[in-house]
């Protein structure tokens, strides 16, 4: 049974401005924002591909002056933020911008927590505090289609010392104002396209399927998972695909308020344990290389939904049983995964060797209590094994 009559809250605090060319108004929403000169953040691959040059030229044209910090890297650290926070300090600046995909949009989330905060990212730890205030104003703009991260509260860092990947946030980590522009996702290579696309899919589909599901989130989860269907493909054969590289993007950004304010599933306690442990593991690859898993062993927990999921892959699910439809839409899912070149967990490093250590720990994960069917470290075990061909 849903838990549609329980009372739950939804908040969706960020404007959103979209569309082929949105870009432009970026200098409009610093002025609504009141932000003179803001810390651009984001890493050398956005700025190698020419992305930056595009976001410092409208600035300059609008005779903005803007810092910048480009030194994010995947699965950004505390001391990152740390870094970019004195970046923004030294430049005297009053407001961030989350260039790039999740680890940028996520390391000026944190920026924006140490702007109006006492303490590091790290003793804003969610599982430990709330946030007290409004984070320094934000713009993100995503240049991939994956995390959602222009428009979710949350905010995914990396504790080195305990190997740990740990949320920052709540309702007010919501950014200001997010600017998704497909144009800017034109430069991502395929690998890339494929991995974050795979990440906004797992997004809708526990964001659907998981306890903390409402209307509000299932109506753009459904939407997110039929471009994701439609969408990805294509995107990946044909990186010029404007029809594509727009629902992709769209399809990021609904499932990214799917996530609402509270947690999903099993993938992102398997995938966050995993990348703080391997941090030369990327999270959209382990996301795509996990989730058919994730959707054999959880479909029990909620037959209906499920199902839903399968038709909106586009499953004909007709004259089937449940159990029947359920496992068709996982197929689904391993049938793109493998369409779109994601690696196995096998090419990505995972040992069997490791299960023990990785199932203990994605158990320990503050996704766990989202997941859809009830679950313990022998549950993550299977789904490890499953990915790796143990089973």
């Amino acid at each position: 049974m849903d838990n549609y009559y329980n009372l739950r809250e939804f908040q969706c605090a960020t404007k959103a401005k979209h569309g082929v060319g949105a870009l432009a108004s970026l200098p409009d929403s610093l002025r609504e924002l009141g932000v003179k000169k803001p810390l651009i953040v984001t890493d050398p691959g956005v700025v190698g591909a020419g992305l930056l040059d595009r976001v410092t030229k409208v600035l300059e044209d609008a005779s903005i002056p803007y810092g910048v910090f480009d030194q994010v890297v995947p699965n950004p650290y505390v001391s990152t933020v740390g870094d970019a926070s004195k970046q923004y300090e030294k430049e005297g600046c009053d407001g961030l911008i989350g260039l790039g995909g999740g680890s940028s949009m996520d390391t000026a989330k944190g920026v924006g927590v140490e702007a109006t905060h006492e303490g590091d990212v790290l003793y804003w730890e969610a599982a430990k505090r709330d946030l007290e205030r409004r984070i320094a104003p934000l713009i993100t703009i995503p240049t991939t289609a994956g995390t959602g991260s222009e428009i979710t509260v949350w905010a995914v860092i990396t504790d080195p010392d305990r190997k740990f990947k740990f949320n920052v946030g709540g309702p007010l980590m919501s950014p200001h104002i997010a600017i998704v522009d497909p144009e800017l996702h034109m430069t991502m290579p395929p690998h890339v396209t494929a991995g974050t696309g795979m990440d906004a899919l797992c997004h809708a589909i526990e964001c659907y399927t998981c306890h903390f599901s409402q209307p509000h989130t299932d109506a753009v989860a459904l939407l997110a998972i039929e471009y994701c269907g439609k969408y990805l493909r294509r995107a990946v054969g044909n990186g010029q695909d404007m029809e594509a590289r727009y629902y992709m993007a769209m399809a990021a950004h609904l499932a990214g308020i799917s996530y609402g304010t509270e947690s999903a599933g099993a993938v992102h306690a398997l995938t966050q344990t995993l990348g703080g442990i391997k941090p030369e593991i990327h999270h959209g690859p382990a996301v795509g290389a996990t989730l058919g898993a994730f959707m054999e062993y959880n479909w029990i927990g909620r037959p209906q939904k499920f199902r839903r999921v399968a038709e909106a892959l586009g499953v004909e699910t007709t004259g089937l049983s449940d159990r029947e439809a359920c496992l068709l839409g996982a197929q689904a899912v391993y049938d793109l995964a493998e369409d779109t070149g994601i690696p196995s967990l096998a090419e990505l490093g995972v040992k069997e060797d490791d299960i023990p250590k990785l199932a203990k720990e994605a158990y320990g994960d503050p996704q766990t209590p989202g997941n859809p069917r009830d679950i313990d470290i022998q549950g993550y075990e299977w789904m490890y094994k499953r990915c790796l061909g143990c089973l």
